[in-house]
C-alpha cells in the first residue's frame, strides 16, 4: 500500500478557502457577539493602520483567545482586521501562496515544509510565534481495541491531514516501529471533519488527529494508543506556531509587536486563569468551556519572554525545523533540506522579543 505523499499539489493544497466561523455553544454566546471583556488590556495604539488577514485553526491555544475578545481590535482601533479560518496547516500555506492572508497559525511540519526549496510560489514567510509545543492534544487513535501498539496498523487504513504536525508524527512514529509509510500501512490525506463520517462508516482503521475530531473518535468507542508527547519524547517535536508574511512583517513592525503582546498576554491568561480563557475557546471551537479546558493539558504553552530565549525562536527553533526537514526529506515530503543558517532566515524572534520586553 502506498501513502499519498507528495511535495506537488497533494502535500499542500487541502481544500478550498473556508469563511465561515466556529458555531455557537451552548452558553448563548456566539463568535460574532462581544466577548466579556473586549477592552485593550494595556495602552492601545490609535496610530497603526495596517490591514491585515489573519488564518486561524479551531486549536484550544492563545489564536482563539485573542480573537474572541477582539484583542487585535481594541488595542489597534484603526487597523483592518479580518480573520480567515483554515482546516490545517496546509490550507494556511495555500492560502499565503494566493495571497489570502498576511498571518497565518500552521504546525511545525508545514512550516517547514514553506520554508524548504523549492516553495510553493509567492510564499515566503517566517515563524514568528510558538502558540503551543504539541502533547497528548495530538494522539493516534485505532478503531479495534485489539490493536495495542502502532505496529498493530500493519495493514490498515490510518487518516491524517497531510502536511499537518499530525502527519509528521504519525510517519515518525511508524517508520520508529519498523513499518514502511509507503508499503506496510495506506495512509490516506482526510480533513479533520471528514474523519468522524469516514469511521463510522469502516472506511479508516485509525486516525492522527487533535481536538475536538480526536475526542469524537474516543468518544466512539476509540483508543488512544500513542500521542504527539511519544514522539516528542523520541526527539521529534511539534508545534502549533504563528507565522507571518516576510515582507509583511518587516513592513509592519509595530503591528506585529502588538499582535506578539496579544498573544502573550492570551497565554498568561490561559496558564493563570484557565477558566476564564476557556471561555472564549469554547466560543470559537463550538464547544463546552469544561471540554475547552481540559484541552489545555494537552499543550504547553510558552510566554514571549520563554519563546525569545535560546532554546526556542532565539536559537533552538531553527534547529528543530532543520531536523523536521531531514526527516521530510526521507520520506519524500520535500524535495532538498538547507542548511540550519538557511531555516534561521525563517524565523523571526523580534516580535516576541519586543513583546517580552
Amino acid at each position: 500500500m502506498k501513502t499519498q505523499l507528495t511535495r506537488g499539489a497533494a502535500a499542500l493544497a487541502a481544500g478550498t478557502l473556508a469563511l465561515t466561523l466556529a458555531g455557537c455553544v451552548e452558553s448563548g454566546r456566539d463568535d460574532s457577539s462581544a466577548a466579556p471583556d473586549s477592552d485593550c488590556p494595556w495602552e492601545p495604539d490609535e496610530s497603526i493602520e495596517t490591514t491585515a488577514r489573519i488564518a486561524w485553526q479551531a486549536i484550544p491555544n492563545g489564536d482563539a483567545v485573542v480573537k474572541d475578545r477582539k484583542v487585535l481590535e481594541s488595542c489597534m482601533p484603526n487597523a483592518k482586521i479580518s480573520w480567515v479560518q483554515a482546516a490545517s496547516g496546509g490550507d494556511v500555506v495555500q492560502y499565503y501562496g494566493s495571497g489570502d492572508v498576511d498571518l497565518g497559525l500552521m504546525g511545525s511540519s508545514p512550516a517547514t515544509i514553506a520554508s524548504s526549496k523549492p516553495v510553493v510560489d509567492d510564499v515566503d514567510i517566517a515563524v514568528v510565534w510558538i502558540h503551543d509545543v504539541i502533547g497528548d492534544a495530538e494522539s493516534l487513535v485505532v478503531k479495534d481495541p485489539a490493536v495495542t501498539d502502532i505496529a498493530g496498523l500493519e495493514g490498515k487504513r490510518v487518516a491524517v491531514p497531510f502536511s499537518s504536525t499530525a502527519h509528521y508524527s504519525l510517519l515518525q512514529a511508524l517508520t520508529e516501529a519498523g513499518l514502511d509509510p509507503a508499503e506496510d500501512v495506506e495512509v490516506i490525506n482526510l480533513d479533520p471533519d471528514d474523519m468522524p463520517g469516514a469511521w463510522q462508516g469502516d472506511q479508516i482503521d485509525a486516525a492522527w488527529v487533535w481536538d475536538p475530531v480526536q475526542s469524537q473518535l474516543l468518544d466512539d468507542g476509540g483508543t488512544r494508543i500513542l500521542s504527539s508527547a511519544d514522539t516528542a519524547e523520541a526527539g521529534r517535536p511539534t508545534f502549533d506556531v504563528g507565522t507571518a508574511d516576510r515582507t509583511f512583517a518587516a513592513e509592519n513592525e509595530e503591528f506585529m509587536t502588538q499582535w506578539a503582546k496579544a498573544q502573550d498576554w492570551a497565554v498568561k491568561l490561559i496558564t493563570e486563569e484557565p477558566a476564564e480563557a476557556a471561555e472564549s475557546v469554547a466560543v470559537v471551537l463550538g464547544i463546552e468551556p469544561d471540554a475547552a479546558e481540559a484541552q489545555f493539558a494537552g499543550l504547553q504553552y510558552l510566554t514571549a519572554e520563554e519563546q525569545a530565549g535560546p532554546d526556542y525562536l532565539g536559537g533552538g527553533f531553527a534547529t528543530d525545523l532543520f531536523n523536521t526537514a531531514g526527516f521530510l526529506l526521507e520520506q519524500g515530503g520535500i524535495e532538498a533540506v538547507g542548511t540550519e543558517a538557511e531555516y534561521a532566515e525563517h524565523v523571526d524572534a523580534g516580535p516576541a522579543e519586543r513583546a517580552a520586553g
